[in-house]
Protein backbone atom coordinates (compact mmCIF):
# COMPACT_ATOMS: atom_id res chain seq x y z
CA UNK A 1 0.00 0.00 0.00
CA UNK A 2 1.66 3.24 -0.92
CA UNK A 3 0.99 6.46 0.95
CA UNK A 4 0.96 9.79 -0.01
CA UNK A 5 3.64 11.17 1.92
CA UNK A 6 4.98 14.58 0.72
CA UNK A 7 8.16 15.82 1.05
CA UNK A 8 8.64 19.09 2.76
CA UNK A 9 11.97 21.04 2.11
CA UNK A 10 12.03 23.41 4.60
CA UNK A 11 14.62 26.20 4.21
CA UNK A 12 16.63 26.36 7.14
CA UNK A 13 17.53 29.72 8.35
CA UNK A 14 20.52 32.09 7.42
CA UNK A 15 22.62 31.44 10.40
CA UNK A 16 23.81 34.42 10.88
CA UNK A 17 26.02 34.48 14.23
CA UNK A 18 23.83 37.17 15.52
CA UNK A 19 24.84 38.32 19.15
CA UNK A 20 23.01 40.20 22.07
CA UNK A 21 23.72 41.55 24.89
CA UNK A 22 21.62 43.16 27.48
CA UNK A 23 22.41 46.58 28.69
CA UNK A 24 19.71 46.94 31.45
CA UNK A 25 16.56 44.93 32.85
CA UNK A 26 14.51 47.40 35.37
CA UNK A 27 11.23 46.71 37.14
CA UNK A 28 8.92 48.96 36.32
CA UNK A 29 5.47 48.97 38.00
CA UNK A 30 1.89 50.52 36.84
CA UNK A 31 -0.67 50.94 39.76
CA UNK A 32 -4.08 49.27 38.77
CA UNK A 33 -7.69 49.07 40.34
CA UNK A 34 -6.20 45.83 42.77
CA UNK A 35 -2.77 47.58 43.70
CA UNK A 36 0.80 47.92 42.28
CA UNK A 37 1.03 45.17 38.90
CA UNK A 38 5.02 44.47 38.40
CA UNK A 39 6.42 44.18 34.98
CA UNK A 40 9.91 43.64 33.59
CA UNK A 41 11.55 46.06 30.76
CA UNK A 42 14.69 44.84 29.16
CA UNK A 43 17.01 47.22 26.72
CA UNK A 44 18.88 44.76 24.70
CA UNK A 45 21.77 45.17 21.94
CA UNK A 46 21.53 42.80 18.54
CA UNK A 47 24.29 42.38 16.38
CA UNK A 48 26.53 40.49 14.01
CA UNK A 49 30.00 42.50 14.77
CA UNK A 50 29.71 42.63 10.79
CA UNK A 51 28.16 46.05 10.05
CA UNK A 52 24.96 45.48 11.48
CA UNK A 53 23.03 46.41 14.97
CA UNK A 54 19.95 47.78 16.30
CA UNK A 55 18.76 48.19 19.96
CA UNK A 56 15.39 47.06 21.14
CA UNK A 57 13.27 47.35 24.36
CA UNK A 58 10.79 44.39 24.91
CA UNK A 59 8.33 44.64 28.58
CA UNK A 60 7.17 41.45 29.76
CA UNK A 61 5.63 39.71 33.02
CA UNK A 62 9.36 38.11 33.59
CA UNK A 63 12.45 38.84 32.64
CA UNK A 64 12.87 35.93 30.16
CA UNK A 65 10.08 37.05 28.12
CA UNK A 66 11.15 40.68 28.02
CA UNK A 67 14.62 39.72 26.88
CA UNK A 68 13.19 38.18 23.79
CA UNK A 69 11.08 40.59 23.02
CA UNK A 70 14.31 42.93 23.06
CA UNK A 71 15.64 40.70 20.73
CA UNK A 72 12.80 40.89 18.58
CA UNK A 73 12.23 44.37 18.72
CA UNK A 74 16.21 44.73 17.99
CA UNK A 75 16.27 42.60 14.94
CA UNK A 76 13.48 44.91 13.66
CA UNK A 77 15.39 48.07 13.71
CA UNK A 78 18.66 46.66 12.46
CA UNK A 79 20.99 49.43 10.54
CA UNK A 80 24.50 48.88 8.37
CA UNK A 81 26.87 50.96 9.05
CA UNK A 82 30.42 51.47 7.02
CA UNK A 83 33.47 50.18 8.75
CA UNK A 84 37.12 51.27 7.65
CA UNK A 85 39.67 48.27 6.37
CA UNK A 86 41.19 49.03 10.11
CA UNK A 87 37.25 48.49 11.76
CA UNK A 88 37.16 51.92 12.18
CA UNK A 89 34.53 54.20 11.32
CA UNK A 90 34.58 56.19 8.27
CA UNK A 91 34.84 60.02 10.13
CA UNK A 92 34.20 61.78 13.10
CA UNK A 93 30.50 61.96 13.72
CA UNK A 94 27.71 62.93 16.59
CA UNK A 95 24.50 61.82 17.61
CA UNK A 96 21.75 62.37 20.10
CA UNK A 97 18.90 60.40 21.35
CA UNK A 98 17.05 62.30 23.98
CA UNK A 99 18.92 64.10 26.61
CA UNK A 100 22.05 62.00 25.41
CA UNK A 101 24.67 63.09 23.16
CA UNK A 102 27.49 60.67 21.52
CA UNK A 103 30.55 61.91 20.04
CA UNK A 104 32.36 59.47 17.90
CA UNK A 105 35.78 59.68 16.36
CA UNK A 106 38.01 56.64 14.20
CA UNK A 107 40.93 55.74 15.46
CA UNK A 108 44.26 54.29 14.91
CA UNK A 109 44.93 50.19 14.38
CA UNK A 110 45.01 48.88 17.94
CA UNK A 111 43.58 51.44 19.88
CA UNK A 112 40.93 48.93 20.81
CA UNK A 113 36.92 50.67 21.42
CA UNK A 114 37.22 53.57 23.65
CA UNK A 115 33.78 54.20 24.95
CA UNK A 116 31.62 53.75 28.20
CA UNK A 117 28.28 51.88 28.65
CA UNK A 118 25.77 51.15 26.38
CA UNK A 119 28.24 52.81 23.40
CA UNK A 120 30.46 50.21 23.68
CA UNK A 121 28.36 47.43 23.74
CA UNK A 122 26.35 49.01 20.55
CA UNK A 123 30.07 49.83 19.07
CA UNK A 124 31.30 45.97 19.99
CA UNK A 125 28.11 44.35 18.44
CA UNK A 126 28.26 46.45 15.06
CA UNK A 127 32.25 45.13 14.97
CA UNK A 128 33.90 48.79 15.12
CA UNK A 129 36.77 47.84 16.81
CA UNK A 130 38.84 51.01 16.55
CA UNK A 131 37.11 53.72 18.12
CA UNK A 132 37.14 56.63 20.41
CA UNK A 133 33.71 57.95 22.14
CA UNK A 134 32.09 60.11 24.20
CA UNK A 135 28.64 60.20 26.22
CA UNK A 136 27.66 63.45 27.05
CA UNK A 137 24.58 64.79 28.96
CA UNK A 138 22.37 62.16 30.69
CA UNK A 139 23.53 58.56 31.48
CA UNK A 140 20.14 56.74 30.86
CA UNK A 141 21.44 53.76 29.10
CA UNK A 142 18.31 53.26 26.48
CA UNK A 143 19.23 57.40 25.23
CA UNK A 144 22.51 56.84 25.03
CA UNK A 145 22.11 53.10 23.11
CA UNK A 146 19.58 55.44 21.02
CA UNK A 147 22.07 58.20 20.56
CA UNK A 148 24.83 55.62 19.37
CA UNK A 149 22.57 54.16 16.39
CA UNK A 150 21.76 58.08 15.55
CA UNK A 151 25.23 58.46 15.19
CA UNK A 152 26.13 55.22 13.38
CA UNK A 153 23.18 56.46 11.07
CA UNK A 154 24.84 59.34 10.01
CA UNK A 155 27.85 57.92 8.47
CA UNK A 156 28.55 57.40 4.93
CA UNK A 157 31.51 56.30 3.39
CA UNK A 158 33.84 58.62 0.82
CA UNK A 159 32.86 56.38 -2.34
CA UNK A 160 28.47 57.89 -1.42
CA UNK A 161 30.00 61.50 -0.79
CA UNK A 162 31.62 61.47 -4.25
CA UNK A 163 28.37 60.06 -5.73
CA UNK A 164 26.26 62.56 -3.92
CA UNK A 165 28.47 65.24 -5.21
CA UNK A 166 28.33 64.44 -8.79
CA UNK A 167 32.17 63.56 -8.98
CA UNK A 168 35.03 61.24 -9.08
CA UNK A 169 35.89 59.51 -6.31
CA UNK A 170 39.40 60.89 -6.86
CA UNK A 171 38.65 64.16 -7.20
CA UNK A 172 37.24 63.91 -3.95
CA UNK A 173 40.32 65.27 -1.55
CA UNK A 174 41.03 67.98 -3.99
CA UNK A 175 40.17 72.31 -2.67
Amino acid sequence: MATNRRKTNRVKKEETNWQERVIQIRRVSKVVKGGKKLSFRAIVVVGNERGQVGVGVGKASDVIGAVKKGVADGKKHLIDIPITKSNSIPHPVDGAGGGAKVIMRPAAPGTGVIAGGAVRTVLELAGVRNVLAKQLGSNNPLNNARAAINALTALRTFSEVAEDRGIPLENLYIK
